[in-house]
């Protein structure tokens, strides 16, 4: 992430000292592209000035004829088969994960895999951004983004050119003109490095959350209605007594790699780690239509993925079990902290609940309060275990149990 983000920061600097010529920000937007995408060629096309071609203006790679095929023989826009061509007509992303899979009537040599980007403004497009993989599958969601702002980026250098080169004889203007630039490219890399900031110390949903809403409200107190998680390891603390601390820290790493991918394919809004326990919410701060639900699959999951890895440590000798418990209510969230150490957290009864449910639970088990049962009894089989006296909280609470049946029925 920093890596792409300092990226972004070096084109945009480029960007303001190349006020008559767009030609150097092309070449460090493609060396970046192509590094970070790790793309066996990168070339940047504009629209011709009668509209009918694609013409290479830029290209960075290996493939000296492939550029001399496009200088002979610039795809024109009526070649709609082509699929740089359609990127452009379409002004869509046109992204062919693998090129053996489709017919196309674009030569792409030892490409396996090709990503093509339009360079659009003002409803307009004017040129495509083209990467070429070296194997299927090269480009990941993450991969496009960047190379959508990458565009971005490009059609400020083209726009800047344009009218550098229209109003050099209007010196007034053109000082408003580079000055209007100058505060563009601020605000883009103001707002990239407060993204940097927020990541450092803020979960990457809420950073994102913050971002897109352009508000910093959220990091307020508030009450949110949450699906609460709460797992760990049993017999943790005993194996760290006796095991070698080269082996209790592999079976933390393995452990929160291994639940961190469950808690991002799963949609979580946070989760808080310490140790070997685990807490994560739903429906804050990206909402969820169903947060108990949600925490349920995701413990279910949980537990299919640790019986696995269970098998596996008791292999080494190692007897460890996994337990969690599942709440539902409302709780106060928000950031907490002091300068340079934050954390977006959450307190009150559900949360106190789902901790103490989680310490009762048995190796394998997932026990849920009375809410978030009642709230998941139409998808999944619970049973009571009857009124328990949990730690902290002053009244017995009916418990249930998740049966391993995925079978609904009726709360007793």
């Amino acid at each position: 992430m920093r890596e792409r983000e300092a990226a972004s920061r070096d084109i945009l600097q480029v960007i303001t000292r190349s006020r008559e010529d767009s030609l150097p920000v092309f070449d460090v937007i493609l060396a970046h592209a192509r590094r970070l995408c790790d793309s066996l060629h990168a070339g940047l096309f504009l629209l011709s000035d009668d509209g009918q071609e694609l013409q290479l203006t830029a290209y960075q790679g290996e493939d000296e004829w492939l550029v001399a095929l496009h200088f002979q023989k610039p795809p024109r826009l009526e070649d709609v088969a082509n699929p740089l061509v359609r990127a452009a007509v379409s002004r869509t992303v046109v992204h062919i994960p693998d090129t053996e899979d489709v017919a196309t009537s674009q030569d792409t040599g030892a490409a396996r895999s090709m990503l093509h980007v339009p360079l659009l403004a003002r409803d307009r497009c004017h040129g495509v951004l083209s990467l070429a993989g070296r194997v299927p599958g090269a480009f990941s969601g993450t991969d496009i983004e960047l190379i959508q702002l990458f565009a971005d980026h490009a059609m400020i250098a083209v726009e800047n050119v344009r009218q550098f080169c229209a109003l050099k004889d209007k010196t007034e203007e053109v000082e408003t003109l580079n000055q209007s630039l100058q505060d563009r490219v601020d605000t883009q890399v103001a707002e990239i490095e407060r993204m940097g900031r927020l990541k450092r110390f803020l979960p990457p949903a809420v950073a994102n959350a913050i971002v897109s809403s352009g508000s910093d409200r959220m990091l307020s107190s508030h009450r949110a209605l949450l699906g609460v998680l709460f797992c760990d390891i049993r017999g943790f603390t005993a194996f760290c007594e006796t095991a070698e601390p080269e082996e209790t820290i592999e079976v933390l790493q393995t452990y929160h790699e291994e639940m961190g991918k469950l808690i991002n394919a799963h949609g979580a809004g946070v989760d808080h780690r310490m140790g070997d326990g685990i807490m994560v919410l739903f429906n804050d701060p990206i909402p969820c239509d169903n947060p108990a639900g949600q925490a349920v699959r995701l413990a279910v999951a949980m537990r299919e993925r640790m019986a696995d890895l269970g098998r596996q440590w008791k292999r080494l000798g190692y007897r460890l079990g996994f337990g969690v418990g599942v709440s539902m209510g409302y709780a106060t969230v928000g950031m907490v902290g002091s300068e340079g150490r934050f954390d977006y957290t959450a307190s009150g009864t559900a949360i106190n609940l789902g901790s103490r449910l989680c310490d009762e639970a048995e190796d394998g088990e997932i026990l849920l309060s009375t809410r978030a049962a009642i709230a998941v009894e139409d998808e999944f089989r619970v049973v009571s275990r009857g009124s328990l006296h949990l730690k902290g909280i002053r009244e017995p609470i009916e418990v249930f149990r998740l049966e391993d049946s995925p079978e609904a029925t009726q709360l007793p």
